[in-house]
């Protein structure tokens, strides 16, 4: 909310300042280009937060969710057409796949389904996205263009985080 009133041009993901200002691979999630993006991204973040409490994931899921910001951004270095971007869209994407990635390796009987299910809902829903079509899409209803392939890139980011972090988590444990 603090990004809110800032310029988003100050603050939000441009693939041609990457070298210059590398920070914006982080300030990017803070910028919001209307109200109705604002809200839908605070909707968004109470609903993976809420996952993340009933999922009573660990805080390597939370480090990995962490890890995943600049991680997501920097994935759109893979789509040069999309020379803006902010919000959280793709780092939520990122989160759901740390909490369905905590469930699936640590939950036992219907936790580890719902992990696989939730996981498979959200690559369903990024690849019907057709991420790989146009950089920017206008949805009816939105007073904002989106760009799905910030979804992929927050699913991929979130899942390889939340491998890293739970396979340096248990190689830790073994070793203490």
């Amino acid at each position: 909310m603090l990004g809110f009133r800032v310029d988003p041009l100050q603050l939000d993901w441009q693939p041609s300042l990457v070298a210059r200002e590398p920070w914006r691979a982080v300030s990017a999630v803070v910028v919001h280009y209307s109200a109705m993006h604002l809200a839908a991204n605070l909707a968004g973040a109470a609903l993976v937060g809420l996952l993340g409490r009933i999922a009573q994931v660990p805080m390597r899921s939370v480090a990995a969710w962490l890890a995943a910001i600049p991680l997501t951004q920097l994935g759109l270095l893979a789509r040069p057409d999309l020379l803006h971007y902010g919000g959280l869209s793709g780092v939520l994407h990122a989160g759901v796949a740390c909490v369905s990635w905590q469930l699936i390796v640590d939950g036992r009987g219907a936790r580890r389904a719902i992990g696989g299910l939730t996981l498979a809902g959200v690559v369903v829903k990024a690849v019907s996205e057709s991420p790989l079509g146009p950089a920017l899409r206008y949805p009816p209803g939105w007073d904002i263009a989106t760009a799905p392939f910030s979804h992929a890139s927050g699913l991929v980011a979130g899942l390889l985080a939340a491998m890293v972090c739970d396979g340096v988590s248990r190689l830790t444990a073994r070793r203490l």
